[in-house]
């Protein structure tokens, strides 16, 4: 049997970094919330979706499904793991990237460093 997985980020605001990710990645999309979800969601005070500390974003019937998490503290040090993101003209890719709200860290042989808009470390391979 093979595993499936996710990847969980912890998150300032996860629906607005769900929004970023959901762009970036090809055929990705914020997960819908259906109305027993945003039932669930009044019933723990909250009655926007926009405020939901735990948002989803997917690709039907592809994996990893990334999970966004409210956690209170600030991020202060490198990332452990990363995204590194393949596209066919990376330099157009990474326009339209920094139009989504990352920047450029660095520029190498192989590969470009950015951050999303909450600072979280990735890759476009060149």
């Amino acid at each position: 049997m093979a595993a499936s997985f996710g990847v969980v980020f912890d998150a300032r605001h996860p629906a607005s970094i769900a929004r970023f990710w959901a762009a970036a990645l090809d055929g990705y999309a914020v997960a819908p919330y259906p109305e027993e979800e945003l039932e669930r969601l009044r019933q723990m005070g909250i009655n926007d979706p926009e405020d939901d500390p735990n948002v989803l974003v997917e690709a039907p019937g592809r994996h990893p499904r990334i999970f966004f998490q409210q956690v209170p503290e600030a991020k202060t040090v490198k990332n452990r793991v990363h995204i590194d993101l393949r596209a066919d003209d990376p330099d157009a890719e990474v326009r339209r990237l920094c139009a989504l709200g990352a920047s450029v860290v660095a520029e190498r042989e192989n590969l470009i460093s950015m951050l999303d808009p909450e600072g979280n470390e990735f890759c476009v391979l060149r």
